[in-house]
């Protein structure tokens, strides 16, 4: 008859199981030597895209950096920005938006706010002062063609080879989740909108 396990055999067990997992883990981290600035793209129907890339800037603020952000399509202020104000000049943000295309029902205008946009972005990710810059909503820009595809795409793959650029938007095209590193979709389970609970400040904006 086999004894019952005793609470010092069950840590003994877990210990040499922990040992053997933390030696795989040692050698996978070992084995990844590429350092090179990402493409990152948020996308899907779930809320977040744009929490995530704010949450990756407060992450490089934390190591000394720099942030630049682009809001395409979106006009209303919001509480990340003012958060980010305390960072003074280390954070540039730029809303270049006129509001989404229900609101302003103006193609032509959308447009022009996204090339505008678009040029500010530009800018930024050449200026070799910003380690990340966030191009906020730039995927429902893309998905109604207010700004062409291919250029978008070739700008970001021909970017400084140690800036991380953040996209965020439902949709990302075929031609943008192809060229990024990393690539996250974020699926809505459940939302509260579908119970009648209104948009409210500091949960969606």
């Amino acid at each position: 008859m086999t004894a019952p396990e005793t609470e010092t055999d069950e840590a003994a067990r877990h210990r040499a199981k922990m040992e053997k997992r933390k030696a795989l883990q040692d050698a996978e981290i070992a084995s990844k030597t590429v350092e090179k600035g990402l493409l990152l793209v948020h996308t899907g129907t779930g809320k977040g895209k744009s929490t995530a890339a704010f949450g990756l800037a407060l992450r490089l603020l934390g190591h000394g950096g720099r942030v630049g952000v682009v809001q395409f399509i979106k006009s209303r202020p919001t509480g990340e920005k003012t958060a980010l104000e305390v960072f003074g000049d280390r954070v540039v943000w730029h809303t270049a938006g006129e509001g989404f295309t229900w609101e302003t029902q103006d193609k032509a205008r959308d447009m022009a706010a996204c090339r505008a946009a678009w040029e500010t972005a530009k800018a930024l990710m050449d200026d070799p002062a910003f380690g990340l810059v966030i191009l906020d909503e730039l995927n429902i820009a893309l998905r109604y063609d207010y700004l062409p595809v291919e250029e978008v795409v070739a700008t970001l793959a021909a970017r400084r080879g140690d800036l991380h650029v953040a996209v965020t938007g439902r949709n990302a095209k075929p031609a943008l989740v192809e060229a990024a590193d990393l690539v996250t979709d974020m699926t809505m389970v459940k939302h509260h909108f579908k119970a009648g609970v209104k948009t409210q400040a500091g949960i969606e904006y």
